[in-house]
């Protein structure tokens, strides 16, 4: 029998902090999975199939990410009630933010996007724990004025094979990061937050395996005073064989917006 492919761009997002990050596991609850559970649960008898525009560690969150739904024969023909159903039927902490078709040249994992990730944290005391999500706190006191110039050596071309996880001396390790800041927290707020909290804000076309955490817990070592801004210039250079031992807690971490050029 013939089947008749039919695309969607559908993006959404969710509370990472119960999940065992966005990729299906054996026997843990992952974000894929209960997207594909649900649609499988909406769709009944359509034959389909979902790819990620790419993975998010356990107890990382999403404001925005996207995912590509190949759906077999029966086009979806009202993308507001289809919403509306998916909606209804996923769990509370992921939610379908919009559908779109698209064509067949459309590659979700190939096509070339720029992903915007936030790093929220605030220092010297401890929060409320409903902030635990969302927001990481760093107990010691931090130089954050200090933590901002070290951000912003990141920006532009570098060899980021330091800020890989368990690199090897076969990977490509240039990567260009568009925009690298730390700014005062005004996007994620709540009563239970503390009065002060920041924002790492890292733009840029692909990451590596827990390349922003690890670049984050540079930035943490910086503010106190455990590194230098000369280290960090030293670990971007073509030719550092250093290795970064310190990965910032992944429940700070937020995917914010994922845009296809």
């Amino acid at each position: 029998m013939f089947n008749k492919r039919y695309y969607y761009l559908i993006k959404i997002q969710y509370l990472g902090y119960r999940f065992h990050g966005w990729q299906k596991q054996p026997d843990v609850k992952t974000v894929h999975l209960m997207i594909d559970r649900t649609l499988k649960f909406i769709l009944k008898d359509i034959k389909f199939k979902t790819l990620g525009a790419g993975r998010t560690d356990a107890m990382v969150s999403a404001n925005e990410a996207a995912l590509e739904l190949f759906i077999y024969n029966e086009p979806i023909t009202d993308f507001e009630a289809f919403l509306e159903l998916f909606n209804h039927n996923l769990p509370q902490d992921i939610r379908a933010l919009s559908i779109e078709e698209v064509d067949k040249e459309f590659n979700i994992i190939q096509d070339s996007k720029l992903k915007e990730y936030h790093y929220v944290f605030s220092e010297s005391k401890k929060n409320h724990p409903f902030c635990a999500p969302i927001l990481t706190t760093i107990l010691e006191p931090l130089d954050v004025d200090l933590m901002k110039e070290g951000a912003k050596l990141f920006k532009g071309e570098h060899n980021f094979k330091t800020y890989c996880y368990r690199a090897t001396d076969k990977g490509e390790y240039i990567r260009t990061i568009m925009s690298s800041d730390i700014m005062d927290n005004n996007l994620y707020t709540a009563n239970f937050f503390p009065e002060h909290s920041y924002v790492f804000k890292v733009v840029g076309k692909g990451f590596m395996r827990n390349q922003i955490r690890l670049m984050f817990g540079c930035l943490i070592k910086l503010g106190r005073g455990e590194v230098t801004l000369d280290y960090i210039k030293n670990t971007l250079k073509p030719d550092s064989t250093e290795v970064m031992d310190y990965i910032a807690p992944a429940s700070g971490l937020i995917l914010h917006s994922v845009n296809f050029e």
